[in-house]
């Protein structure tokens, strides 16, 4: 009897639409249809059924940490508002966010959540659509189709949240005098500003940038994808930290033969109390990926068609493609133009965000909190929620920073590290 109910229970379950999980420390979605391959888990594994100690791909949390997930439509944000909370007195500007990324969807949710009236306009230089960026450096392994890696476009994203999206366009400068954004598209006024741009990726001075790739956003990796075609390449990583450990795994399980360079001795150095360098290269034995530590590139040049990489200690190294992988670096421009407090990023209050302008807050990659640099994804959900919090006059939310904890997604040897 109990056999029979449970097949029944089987069944049921197997004919039961997908359901998605939100991580709820850092935002990424499980979706049951397509599992984690990476972690172990099939597509089509339900949620019911993921072991308790797997770990979240983007931060590491657990299966504990995540709970049922359905895309909040404007209508269920509007019905979520607690109304007991005041509401900040506004001006007709609102909240401008600058940035389209993870970090700037989820403050303009984080807002709607709050007040549903609220003007809020979304400026970036790309299209805004919604993905997740960790997922760029294992995309090649997985066959992941390129537009299958956009989860949501940037207009749905708008019309879902009822935000004002202006695409494509460039923030220029901060008039704080004002209250104005100056655009490559003109002037946004502002009540409230958030900055929410990110970083960049960092560029030694003896790597030109007509010469290289970097990869930090989904419009460049998908220039390179199509830059490779459809034969195996010779590619030349010049950084092995995060970013650059992960492309070349990717990169190599995608049939490319990776030469990767860093300055230190062994990939993933900062890690190397957790012996991370060891257990990379030890399970990149068998794929085409030839590590050169200790060493510093002195020339890129370019040489009939194909690239040359000269280190300082006379080392040649040629490749088709170069990735410059060499970490992130915060652009200053529009911190320099309000006259922001500047401390290896741009300097914020840690429990609410807030720079030195009073009518300014930034979060995400930016940002820095006692000089110490934010470029993980784990606490962009929970700055989003403090500023929002202290925007609308709701029940302060307070920013505590922690240490992070990262998942290397090296799928040869994915590693958990902190």
């Amino acid at each position: 009897m109990n056999t029979s109910l449970n097949t029944i229970a089987a069944a049921v379950q197997a004919l039961a639409p997908w359901q998605q999980y939100i991580c709820d420390a850092c935002g990424y979605i499980y979706n049951e249809a397509d599992g984690d391959p990476d972690g172990g888990l099939a597509p089509g594994t339900r949620y019911a059924d993921i072991p308790d100690d797997w770990a979240c791909p983007l931060c590491g949390v657990t299966k504990a940490d995540f709970t049922p997930y359905t895309p909040p439509s404007l209508d269920a944000l509007r019905a979520g508002i607690t109304h007991s909370a005041p509401v900040a007195t506004r001006g007709a500007a609102g909240v401008l966010i600058v940035g389209a990324g993870r970090a700037g969807w989820q403050m303009a949710e984080a807002l709607r959540a709050l007040d549903a009236a609220l003007p809020i306009t979304v400026v970036t230089a790309c299209a805004g659509d919604v993905y997740d960026k960790p997922m760029l450096s294992i995309a090649m392994a997985r066959s992941t189709a390129l537009e299958a890696m956009v989860k949501e476009s940037g207009a749905a994203a708008a019309a879902r949240l009822n935000v004002r999206l202006i695409s494509h366009t460039q923030a220029v400068r901060i008039c704080t005098d004002t209250r104005q954004l100056r655009t490559t598209r003109g002037n946004l006024k502002y009540d409230r500003l958030v900055l929410a741009h990110g970083a960049q990726a960092a560029l030694p001075p003896t790597l030109p940038a007509a010469l290289c790739w970097r990869i930090n956003h989904l419009a460049a990796y998908q220039k390179l994808r199509a830059a490779l075609g459809d034969t195996p390449k010779d590619i030349a990583i010049v950084g092995a930290g995060l970013i650059g450990s992960e492309l070349a795994n990717d990169l190599a399980l995608g049939g490319h033969r990776i030469t990767l360079l860093d300055v230190q001795t062994e990939p993933l150095a900062r890690w190397s109390a957790e012996g991370a360098g060891t257990q990379l290269l030890d399970a990149w034995k068998d794929l085409a990926i030839r590590f050169v530590g200790g060493v510093q590139v002195a020339q890129l040049e370019q040489i009939s068609g194909r690239y040359r990489i000269t280190t300082t200690c006379g080392q040649r190294f040629a490749a088709d493609q170069v990735i410059a992988a060499a970490g992130l670096s915060t652009p200053p421009r529009l911190a320099q133009s309000a006259d922001l407090k500047w401390d290896n990023g741009i300097a914020v209050d840690a429990a609410n965000l807030k720079t030195s302008n009073v009518h300014i807050h930034a979060m995400g990659d930016c940002i820095a909190i006692n000089g110490q640099a934010s470029r993980f994804i784990e606490p962009i959900a929970r700055q989003a929620r403090a500023i929002a919090a202290d925007i609308c006059g709701a029940t302060p939310a307070p920013y505590e920073p922690r240490a992070a904890v990262v998942r290397v997604k090296t799928t040869s040897r994915p590693l958990t590290l902190h």
